[in-house]
């Protein structure tokens, strides 16, 4: 894998996981109430843009980890609407 891909890949990786430790800290705790979920729809409409942006180049790392991104970014919205107010 030349340098270029690897450190896209690299960061685009580091990015699509980022949400995952607040994932999984909700899933334990049942506790969304200092969860902003405009954050989560702002991350959701950019890795939305960047993914549109990576199929207009055809660059599969692009489309693959911000994709993955904004599934965690929808998986998040989504425990925020399950646990809000519990």
């Amino acid at each position: 894998m030349e340098k270029q891909l690897f450190i896209g890949v690299l960061a685009g990786s580091l990015t699509a996981i980022s949400a995952t430790p607040q994932i999984i800290k909700v899933l334990r705790t049942k506790k969304v109430e200092q969860v902003s979920p405009l954050m989560f729809l702002i991350l959701a409409a950019g890795n939305t843009t960047w993914c549109w942006y990576g199929i207009l180049l055809k660059d599969w790392p692009i489309i693959i980890t911000n994709a993955f991104s904004l599934a965690m970014d929808l998986a998040m919205l989504i425990l925020k609407m399950v646990y809000y107010k519990r």
